[in-house]
């Protein structure tokens, strides 16, 4: 018997509610109110999330994200800048319990990301996991450069003709995973690079060469135009077949909505959360 996880589509919604309902969900299942869960999403506006360990005022130029009119937010799992635009996001819930994940986050995000993996091989991409072979490469995962999160494939990243497609970050929290990430329909790289701080205007260009190299949106490589609900529907099988599990739908209770509404502004909306390092 396959089991059953719950599935949510929020649609797109605020930055802050984004990150208030992973938090949540987080909270819930690690009380044993709600199955494992895997949740799409999408941001509106467009927003910059950046780490949970990254300095805002010193990597990001806040001026510009206020001019371009996007949203703003710390996610509370780490890793680097991200630019949510053109992309669907997902998150997965589960405990550290469960059989099938494994102890380490590593192997634990090789796992969760099956469903990814399956997701694109779905949409004609042949994906695959990047392991890094050199030492260098090991060391460079360790201290990462740039602040951009699309620019270094670490431990299991999914790429596609060997540049990156997906990035994912994972927090463990009372006795649960959450990994949530992007995964790239469409990239508009010169907005990416105009929102963070660079020492001078070759380092930015030198940066976003690299970039370039590694990392690539869907649209970019398949032959075809992928829309965001043929992207769900893909992933959404990905899931299952992925993790070996049923995907059963869920609408929040107006209940757990409030619930969320609140964590979202109280927490996810603060200067106190998004500036306080």
């Amino acid at each position: 018997m396959k089991e059953t996880w719950r599935f949510i589509d929020s649609g797109n919604c605020s930055p802050y509610y984004n990150m208030a309902l992973d938090e949540a969900l987080l909270e819930w299942h690690s009380k044993g109110e709600i199955p494992p869960t895997i949740r799409f999403y999408g941001w509106d506006p467009a927003t910059l999330s950046i780490g949970y360990f990254q300095k805002a005022e010193k990597e990001i130029d806040l001026e510009k994200v206020k001019e371009l009119g996007l949203g703003f937010v710390r996610r509370p799992t780490g890793g680097r800048g991200v630019l949510h635009e053109h992309e669907l996001t997902y998150s997965v819930i589960v405990t550290e319990e469960h059989p099938n994940m494994p102890n380490t986050v590593t192997e634990a995000y090789r796992v969760i990301s099956e469903g990814i993996l399956e997701g694109f091989r779905s949409l004609g991409l042949e994906a695959y996991f990047a392991v890094p072979r050199t030492e260098e490469e090991r060391n460079s995962l360790k201290n990462p450069r740039s602040s951009v999160c699309f620019d270094a494939p670490s431990w299991y990243e999914l790429v596609v003709e060997g540049r990156k497609v997906a990035g994912s970050a994972q927090t463990r929290q009372k006795g649960v995973i959450l990994q949530h990430g992007s995964i790239l329909l469409d990239l508009d790289e010169d907005k990416l690079f105009s929102v963070f701080k660079y020492t001078n205007d070759r380092v930015k260009e030198r940066m976003q060469r690299a970039f370039r190299k590694k990392a690539v949106a869907m649209n970019d490589i398949a032959n075809r135009s992928i829309g965001i609900d043929e992207a769900k529907e893909a992933f959404y099988k990905g899931f299952m077949k992925g993790l070996d599990i049923n995907l059963e739908p869920y609408t929040l209770s107006a209940e757990e909505e409030a619930y969320v509404q609140e964590i979202a502004k109280s927490k996810y909306a603060s200067d106190e959360w998004n500036f306080r390092r």
